[in-house]
């Protein structure tokens, strides 16, 4: 059964914390970041803004979460997957990269709306095995009076497991928001993530490159040309966000901008250093 205060949701990362924490402040969200496996990360958010907006006749928890996903899979060679649930429907959006978002969705009773072929995509993009992988997507899909909304979100974690995901005890589709913080709260490596402006924010994402293998692959003109794209692209997204009252849209053209201006900056950074 659903809590009396059902929205929930929960950010996973296929990347670790260390490089997952920077790009996160950019969403300028407050938000608990642990590690969920091999290779995974959980982002978990501290406030539930869905609720602000469903008062004022804004972005339902599925929009909110969409909007993240992609803010932060958009300037990452990581993807993200957003999960979310409410009184009346769960699901999940995979963004990676510029790539169009894929998403499934089930109603409170486990029924499936969705459409086959976004399981498909959802599983080549994450590179799962193409026969074992996706039949046990495909069962998702299936009608069946015994399986709920939340039994089928964790049917697509138990998928997920061979990827080297491994959610903390509690972190659990279907719980209240207040229990997802708390839980979170208590895990050993836990991180707040916080927005602490832009400056402080662009150093800590300059720093995981330096760091990492990726810095060479945001050097020369081709990494200044996806900069510039990136500004490009931001620009509309973030004036669209503006004028819609649109935290998704915004979010993501703020991120691009700062992407861009990030690749610009590390690519004359080096050039300077050379």
């Amino acid at each position: 059964m659903l809590s009396p205060e059902p929205a929930g949701a929960l950010l996973l990362c296929r990347a670790e914390p260390a490089v997952v924490g920077p790009a996160a402040q950019l969403l300028r969200e407050r938000m608990l970041l642990a590690r969920a496996g091999r290779e995974w990360s959980v982002l978990v958010p501290e406030t539930k803004p869905w609720l602000a907006a469903s008062d004022a006749g804004g972005e339902p928890v599925d929009r909110v979460l969409g909007g993240w996903a992609g803010a932060l899979a958009v300037g990452a060679p990581w993807p993200v997957l957003a999960l979310w649930w409410d009184a009346d429907r769960s699901g999940f959006m995979l963004a990676s990269g510029f790539r169009r978002p894929v998403g499934y969705v089930w109603l409170a009773n486990g029924t499936p709306v969705g459409e086959d072929e976004a399981l498909r995509t959802f599983a080549a993009r994450l590179g799962l095995d193409p026969v074992l992988d996706m039949q046990s997507l495909e069962a998702l899909a299936v009608p069946d009076s015994e399986a709920d909304a939340r039994a089928r979100m964790l049917g697509l974690l138990a998928v997920l497991t061979r990827t080297g995901l491994t959610l903390p005890t509690g972190l659990t589709p279907g719980e209240p928001a207040d229990r997802l913080r708390e839980v979170a709260r208590i895990q050993p490596d836990v991180e707040r993530i916080e927005w602490s402006g832009w400056r402080d924010a662009v150093h800590a994402e300059l720093d995981v490159v330096e760091s990492s293998s990726i810095g060479p692959w945001l050097r020369g003109p081709k990494a200044r040309c996806l900069a510039a794209l990136q500004l490009a692209a931001g620009l509309p997204l973030t004036v669209h966000g503006l004028r819609r009252r649109s935290g998704g849209w915004l979010t993501a053209g703020a991120v691009l901008l700062a992407h861009g201006a990030l690749g610009l900056a590390y690519d004359r950074m080096r050039a300077a250093r050379d």
